[in-house]
């Protein structure tokens, strides 16, 4: 299957995403659904790519869900990385935006499509070509890399190889801008590998590099994709502060740099964003990392809202949410309706699911009153 030969130019702007949320209130989505972001209009729950296999089957349920997701579910947040399914899910996003661009259902500057860099991929349309003999006939042979660059979970932070991965992004996606790219996982793969002080230097060049990317139109905003370095404690070799990051971004960047963004889990029993106190501001030494990143001017969008499925099975009989006739949309609630989150990011691929998702974009999130009834419901439920 070929990739995207078509690009589009242009990012998400406020005039194209309020266009987007206009349309999407003349097919039924609450008004308070979208979220002003950098003040662009996006919604509140977002599209994830990461689960599939490498088949034509999983191409086409993902693509159709991406086009439904956008032109009838009030979802213009998509978010993917190089490595879901070895390009393909990238590749998935090109086709299908190209779809709606081309149908006129949406304009380039209606969405917000962010995808992610740093481990090593192969690309699944070239099927005689595993991870290894990719890395070698791609960077090895050609000195882009060395073999000191890999971790021993195949992340690379080289900004050589992160440079060519977002000019691959953007020819699978066959668009010229990305709204926003993280670097994915690099302090949990790095941390038991170099101190401290190293990472921070390794992570302050790929933040020089995405500065140079922004300044040639090719990125708009980056951030961080990670899993528990936010969450862990304070002492722990696996710990990562916040104010540390915004630091080495404004040292970089200056105050207008272009790191806003971050994505860690974030669910009903992965709950420690909204509930531990372990990041220090200059007015706290003791906030949590979603008060640390409103008080850093840094958006938050959340992974795995369902903890991959296993939260489908849990009883909710919470007043706040009865009035949702799905677990997934309740589990989907909760997160959206949490104080300083931008948005889950849920993937979904079968029709059914799709649609039942999608669902969530009818109703408003839970205003401050709901949601502390729901979490007090909730603590008590677990007494």
């Amino acid at each position: 299957m070929s990739f995207q030969r078509k690009f589009y130019s242009g990012f998400a702007t406020p005039m194209g995403t309020t266009k987007y949320m206009d349309n999407a209130l003349k097919k039924g989505a609450n008004g308070s659904h979208f979220k002003n972001i950098e003040n662009l209009k996006l919604s509140s729950v977002g599209m994830g790519t990461y689960l599939g296999n490498l088949s034509a089957q999983d191409d086409d349920d993902l693509e159709k869900s991406l086009y439904f997701s956008i032109k009838e579910g009030g979802i213009n947040v998509i978010d993917t990385s190089i490595n879901y399914r070895s390009m393909l899910s990238e590749k998935c996003i090109g086709r299908a935006i190209s779809r709606l661009i081309d149908e006129e259902v949406i304009d380039r500057e209606s969405v917000f499509i962010c995808t992610k860099n740093g481990y090593v991929t192969n690309d699944g349309d070239l099927n005689k070509l595993d991870i290894d003999s990719y890395l070698q006939l791609m960077f090895l042979d050609n000195n882009i890399i060395s073999h000191s660059d890999l971790s021993p979970s195949y992340h690379i932070m080289n900004p050589n190889y992160i440079s060519r991965c977002i000019d691959k992004s953007l020819c699978n996606m066959g668009i010229n801008t990305i709204d926003l790219i993280y670097v994915h996982n690099s302090f949990e793969s790095w941390y038991n590998v170099v101190d401290r002080s190293t990472y921070h230097e390794m992570l302050s060049r790929v933040f020089q590099l995405y500065e140079d990317f922004r300044q040639k139109g090719k990125i708009n905003f980056y951030g961080m994709a990670t899993w528990n370095c936010f969450t862990s404690k304070e002492n722990s070799k696996g710990y990562l502060s916040l104010k540390e990051v915004f630091n080495i971004a404004n040292d970089v960047g200056g105050s207008n740099n272009g790191f806003k963004f971050i994505q860690l889990p974030f669910n009903m029993y992965l709950n420690e964003p909204y509930t531990f106190r372990n990041q220090p501001t200059e007015t706290s030494s003791k906030s949590t990392l979603l008060e640390a990143a409103q008080k850093y001017g840094i958006h938050v969008f959340t992974s795995v809202p369902l903890y991959q499925g296993k939260l489908l099975q849990t009883k909710l009989d919470i007043s706040p949410l009865d009035n949702l006739p799905a677990m997934s949309l309740k589990l989907l609630q909760f997160a959206r309706s949490t104080p300083g989150i931008a948005a889950p990011l849920i993937g979904q691929k079968k029709t059914s699911h799709t649609k039942e998702n999608i669902m969530i974009s009818k109703y408003a999130p839970l205003n401050e009153i709901e949601y502390n009834t729901m979490t007090s419901m909730l603590s008590r439920s677990d007494q």
